[in-house]
């Protein structure tokens, strides 16, 4: 890709990215997969400060996952419910219309949602079933339907009902299939489809190679990782600020190997940049560092660099320019751009650093970020902070918070 081409891709993106936060920034926010919690007393592992406060968790129906988009929310109940709430511009809450929302609202009466995944604008879900169903922004095919049509509520993506796991990026999906094959469509202006050739859209799922073995896939802006099922990690698209970690500062339009250690557990995108947790609970990162996304000082990587020195990492995910991160005891710590209080430390001081959320301790894998960050406790409780110029954080109002408050969803 030329650097004019890639210019006109970042502009559009910031452009996109300033209706929501009102602000001038580089990055998008991409969201998280979340499965399983366990339901447990209502304030578990609230702190002092929050038990007693409008913050302490309190009776309301659990959450199981949440992922947040730009200026949206989602959450899936324990019961397989699905609501979403925030900005609807591109009919990404789902509920067949268009008007922004500021708290939960249910999206279909369908008790069967297993996994949802938040894009730019638009949402992707899984049904129990295996069934994938997409809505909100259509602009680049990225709901897989065969149109460009945006969409104000699910619609099934094809007739297949194996699909395990799906992330959703800019412009662009990925998804696994129970067979373990890989399966994008969308944009391919930065080849970020992995098919072998940039510039060739695709508005219906097309598969990636012939492996059948990916385990995990994460979409960024322009670029696309996975980790397959013996631990190796791979990465393609777009690699101008150094995100698919093979020492490039250009593309690659097939699946290529990030060195060659096959200790991979997990691994996610943000804009222009990617992080991975290993084994041995060590957290790497790479590509641009503008925010401190990577969580080390110093300037962008091209290939992975350590964090910390902590070997306690069990999941990170990436957003925007920030990024967060789960230890074994159940902390939460987050890093990188928080011009909206998105890493929930009380401030709107940029991290170059890992900083714990609060002192609570018992966060679930089921954390979500882009401008605004969503968390979902073991107890049920689902938790959210940052901007809040759409009515994202769900409680409401528009006012930014810069540390977690509850939401609660309608009994």
């Amino acid at each position: 890709m030329s650097e004019h081409q890639d210019g006109r891709l970042r502009a559009r993106w910031r452009r996109s990215a300033r209706t929501i936060v009102a602000a001038a920034v580089t990055s998008t926010g991409i969201a998280v997969l979340a499965i399983g919690v366990t339901v447990g007393a209502a304030a578990a592992g609230a702190s002092p400060a929050e038990r007693g406060s409008r913050n302490a968790s309190f009776a309301v129906p659990a959450i199981s996952s949440a992922a947040a988009g730009y200026g949206h929310t989602c959450a899936i109940g324990v019961d397989g419910t699905l609501w979403c709430w925030g900005n609807n511009y591109s009919g990404e809450v789902g509920d067949g219309t268009t008007t922004r929302r500021s708290a939960p609202v249910r999206v279909g009466d369908a008790t069967t949602w297993a996994r949802i995944e938040a894009g730019t604008s638009y949402n992707c879900a899984i049904q129990a079933d295996g069934t994938l169903w997409c809505w909100g922004n259509n602009r680049r095919g990225q709901l897989g339907d065969g149109t460009t049509t945006n969409r104000s509520a699910p619609v099934r993506v094809g007739d297949a009902a194996t699909w395990a796991s799906v992330s959703a990026g800019d412009g662009h999906t990925c998804a696994i299939r129970t067979d373990g094959t890989l399966w994008c469509w969308g944009t391919n202006r930065n080849a970020q489809l992995g098919v072998g050739s940039p510039d060739q859209d695709a508005a219906t799922p097309v598969q990636v190679g012939t492996a059948t073995n990916w385990a995990s896939v994460t979409t960024g802006f322009a670029h696309t990782c996975a980790v397959r099922t013996d631990g190796s990690l791979w990465c393609w698209g777009d690699s101008s600020m150094g995100q698919l970690g093979v020492g490039i500062l250009s593309y690659k339009a097939t699946p290529t190997q990030v060195g060659t250690a096959t200790t991979w557990t997990g691994v996610t995108a943000g804009y222009a940049f990617t992080c991975a947790v290993r084994t041995d609970g060590t957290l790497w990162c790479w590509g641009e560092n503008g925010y401190g996304q990577l969580g080390v000082s110093g300037t962008s990587q091209t290939t992975p660099i350590r964090v910390g020195d902590a070997t306690t990492w069990t999941s990170i995910n990436a957003g925007t320019d920030s990024s967060c991160a789960l230890r074994t005891d159940g902390s939460l710590w987050c890093w990188g751009n928080n011009m909206a209080g998105q890493l929930g430390d009380g401030t709107t001081t940029h991290r170059y650093a890992p900083t714990r959320v609060g002192d609570a301790t018992n966060w679930t894998n089921g954390f979500a970020l882009s401008y605004h960050s969503c968390a979902v406790r073991t107890d049920g409780s689902l938790w959210c902070w940052g901007n809040n110029l759409a009515g994202q954080l769900g409680d409401g109002t528009t006012t930014d918070r810069a540390t977690p408050a509850q939401v609660a969803l309608p009994s």
